[in-house]
């Protein structure tokens, strides 16, 4: 394998979990959200901003690849290509594990409004808490892509 195959790979497998990782969350999210409307269908429009937070996620690994496709070349080095590898990895996970724990808190929020508590706030400001770390990796990744 050479190095540019590698460092492709490591962006790949970027956007492919962070995108999975988002795909999963506004599922459940959506979920929840047709759950409560069934109780309650006033509460639509807190429901959907709450639904599209874990979308973010997928967002964040495709920032993430323009970023540092650009530097892909095919002069790429074994230890450049490592790190956007450890880049996409990083990302990918984290954006991943993010959405799916920021989906758990969402749903659990919209489950609530769906009951008749007024949760919207509440909901938004926990679910703030998973979505740091998935920005926290994204800047590491802009960190490691401004190096090569």
């Amino acid at each position: 394998m050479n190095p540019v195959v590698f460092a492709y790979l490591g962006i790949a497998i970027m956007v492919a979990l962070s995108g999975i990782g988002s795909a999963y969350g506004v599922s459940i999210t959506g979920g929840a959200t047709l759950g409560a409307l069934k109780k309650k269908p006033d509460v639509f429009g807190s429901c959907i901003a709450l639904s599209a937070l874990p979308a973010t996620q997928g967002l964040y690994g495709f920032v993430g690849f323009f970023l540092i496709y650009p530097k892909i070349t095919a002069e790429i080095s074994w230890f450049q290509a490592a790190a956007v590898m450890g880049a996409g990895l990083a990302v990918g996970f984290v954006a991943l594990f993010s959405a799916l724990r920021q989906s758990k808190v969402c749903a659990d929020g919209i489950n609530g409004m769906g009951n008749g508590y007024n949760l919207f706030s509440s909901t938004m400001i926990l679910a703030v808490f998973p979505e740091l770390y998935a920005i926290i990796a994204l800047l590491a990744a802009i960190l490691i892509g401004g190096t090569l």
